[in-house]
């Protein structure tokens, strides 16, 4: 983490939204066993260096990728409504990005589509794809480290049964 606070070029394309009381409200909000500003400086940064070495639009993708988790949520929610909130939350958080900051129509759908296929909006562009994919690979990681060795038997047994379906 440490690493992208020293990345100056980084840190001035976002310096708004870090800056922002309403935003910095989702480092209280737990998220794969990070807090929800974490997880989405990570996704951002992340997808940041790859566009930039691909010759994406890294700007926009740093901007729409810190705000793909945009929304504020009650710790307290029951395990319902954390299921529903996986499918709802990416227009949350583009109507909470839309009420804040000035947001361009690839940030949007970078925001909007960043939880294909689980919802069934399709990212339009380049950059969308690439949030999309590293926020699953984030999102992956922190949520193999919250469960540990949990996740790693689960998965095993998972594919066990694949490969036994398969023959």
């Amino acid at each position: 983490m440490n690493d992208i606070f020293k990345d100056r070029e980084y840190i001035e394309i976002v310096k708004d939204i870090l800056d922002n009381e309403e935003f910095n409200k989702i480092k209280d909000i737990e998220h794969h066993g990070i807090s929800r500003y974490e997880h989405s400086l990570k996704v951002s940064y992340r997808a940041y260096k790859i566009a930039k070495k691909h010759n994406l639009n890294y700007v926009e993708v740093a901007r729409g990728g810190l705000l793909h988790d945009f929304f504020l949520s009650d710790e307290e929610r029951t395990t319902k409504d954390r299921i529903v909130s996986t499918f709802v939350h990416p227009k949350k958080a583009l109507k909470k990005s839309k009420e804040i900051f000035e947001v361009s129509n690839l940030e949007a759908d970078i925001i909007r589509s960043h939880m294909f296929p689980v919802n069934l909006k399709v990212p339009r562009y380049k950059e969308s794809w690439l949030v999309n994919m590293v926020d699953k690979t984030v999102g992956s990681s922190e949520f193999s480290m919250k469960l540990g060795y949990r996740f790693s038997y689960a998965a095993n047994f998972g594919l066990l049964v694949l490969f036994n379906f398969i023959k």
